[in-house]
């Protein structure tokens, strides 16, 4: 199976029903996606799948086939973070870690669908990512703040 992770095509031969979680983090070493919860409630696990946000825990590799993937890695580097990772940073928007990588990409496909106009639009976008250690407010300001400033380009 052919998978486009990240930008680049990648071949996959184990078993269809592996977790996508599991094939990402075991398979192709993108250790950056998180599993908190293992039954899709937490959303530390989300990756993009075609842009649009998904639990990878609850996904099996083979629904990917043909998909566009992306993970917290496709963002930037720790040379050269995304906006959005430097407004992160900026806010204290990241703490333990643990949920950064899927708020992250569920913040990234709402500023791409330019669907993160108010703190109540990005609360009902982040809400199923949750986070034990900010407190979300730190989260929303980052969010917004990348979100206007996509807006102005």
């Amino acid at each position: 199976m052919h998978l486009k992770v990240n930008g680049k095509m990648r071949k996959y031969t184990g078993p269809a029903f592996k977790r996508l979680i599991d094939v990402l983090r075991e398979d192709l070493r993108l250790t950056g996606v998180k599993e908190g919860c293992g039954e899709g409630e937490c959303g530390a696990c989300t990756v993009l799948a075609d842009g649009r946000p998904v639990n990878s825990c609850l996904i099996p590799v083979a629904q990917m086939e043909g998909k566009t993937i992306q993970t917290v890695e496709s963002l930037g580097t720790p040379e050269k973070l995304s906006p959005l990772q430097q407004a992160f940073l900026r806010h204290g928007a990241a703490q333990c870690g643990m949920c950064t990588p899927g708020m992250l990409l569920s913040a990234q496909a709402l500023i791409r669908a330019k669907k993160a106009k108010t703190p109540q639009d990005i609360r009902k976008g982040l809400s199923g990512n949750l986070c034990r250690c900010t407190g979300y407010q730190h989260i929303i300001d980052a969010v917004q703040e990348t979100a206007k400033k996509a807006l102005k380009r």
